[in-house]
């Protein structure tokens, strides 16, 4: 995922003048190139280094909490990766380019979705997937403690 967003992005200032809007699907979604100084929706504009530490510490504690995340369910493990992939192609922008690059817009009727790229889309497919093996996975039993036999007590 890192790789795609990233050779996405670098096609994207490459191919499209930046602020213009190339229709690809008319009515419902262009191919653009904005940048982003900060989170989605330009939260925290300007505060690129803060989100820097804060997605270095995140996949930090990602990686430190893995197997309490993941309970052992396989589709836990892809979806933190994905979203660790998604935080990472971001933060290679924040390092490298100063700002995020940003270029899917979708649109329909009067409703305009603010323009995001890769890494954001696999951050919240990553989240969702997530949220649905917690939905839809029964809790794991907590492990029970080993007894050696001197330790039974026969009645």
């Amino acid at each position: 995922m890192i790789l795609i967003d990233q050779i996405s992005k670098i096609a994207v200032e490459h191919y499209v003048p930046r602020g213009q809007r190339i229709p690809v699907l008319s009515g419902f979604f262009n191919l653009t190139f904005i940048t982003n100084k900060g989170a989605a929706w330009g939260i925290m504009h300007g505060y690129g280094w803060l989100l820097l530490v804060i997605a270095i510490l995140v996949i930090i504690a990602s990686f430190f909490f893995m197997r309490w995340l993941t309970e052992g369910w396989n589709e836990r493990y892809y979806a933190l990766f994905i979203i660790i992939s998604g935080v990472i192609g971001n933060s290679i922008d924040r390092v490298w380019r100063g700002e995020v690059v940003d270029f899917l817009d979708f649109y329909a009727l009067d409703w305009h979705w603010p323009a995001f790229n890769v890494a954001d889309s696999a951050i919240c497919i990553g989240v969702g997937l997530y949220f649905l093996s917690v939905f839809f996975r029964p809790l794991k039993e907590p492990p029970q403690m080993n007894t050696t036999p001197k330790d039974r007590i026969i009645t």
